[in-house]
Order: structure tokens, then sequence, then C-alpha cells
């Protein structure tokens, strides 16, 4: 599933933004989501977060095999951030006042990085 959420100004943090946005999830979908997260469970989701470790304590095998496989997972869409903010107009201070261009902006970026990942392929076959 993929979602890309309206843009917001500052520093809003991800999970604020879940909060006002609601996104709606596929049934029975898994979710894989890093610990800024904390506490959001949408209905009719099953959400993965890595376990921490307690304090003076230690992870077992078990969990630190799960934490593994969700940061495995994780990765993957840390990696789509950051090409997407090799645009550098997604990332840096944007001063463009007309409404919704920093959303067209989000748009274009998002379109460029998937054209490039989909020429990368193409191009290795």
């Amino acid at each position: 599933m993929r979602y890309l959420s309206e843009t917001y100004p500052g520093r809003t943090h991800d999970k604020r933004i879940c909060d006002v946005e609601e996104p709606v999830f596929p049934p029975d979908i898994n979710l894989f989501q890093d610990t800024g997260f904390q506490g959001y469970h949408p209905p009719g989701v099953t959400t993965y977060q890595p376990k921490k470790k307690p304090k003076g304590g230690a992870l077992t095998e078990a969990e630190k095999a799960e934490n593994k496989l969700i940061s495995s997972i994780r990765i993957v869409v840390e990696h789509i951030i950051s090409g997407v903010k090799r645009c550098r107009i997604v990332k840096d201070i944007f001063r463009n006042t007309r409404e919704f261009f920093a959303d067209q902006v989000m748009e274009i970026a998002c379109g460029l990085h998937n054209f490039r990942t989909t020429f990368r392929h193409h191009a290795l076959e």
C-alpha cells in the first residue's frame, strides 16, 4: 500500500499527521512502524514495532530476531524516503507560498524517484 499525506509546515511529527488524517488501511494488513509511532494502532491492522531493551535487562534471542526482521523491512522504506529527498526542494526550506504548491512538489519528487527506480531495474535487464 502506498500513501502520501498532505504536506505540513514546520516540524510536524509523523504520528500527529496520522492522528489528524486517519488513513484507512486495507483489512488484515501488516504495518511495520518505527518507534516514532509509539501507541499508534489503527483498527484492523497488525502493527510491528521494534522492542526496546528493558532497563537493566536484555532482549531474548527471539526479540532480537524479530527486531532484525522489522529493521530489514523498515530500511527499504527509509531508502525510499532518502531517494525522494534527492530532490533538494523537498528537504530544504520551501519559500513558495502558493496554495497546494508544496503538495505538487512532493508528488513530482515521488514520481521522479519512482521513475529513477523503474529505469534502474529495466536497465539491468
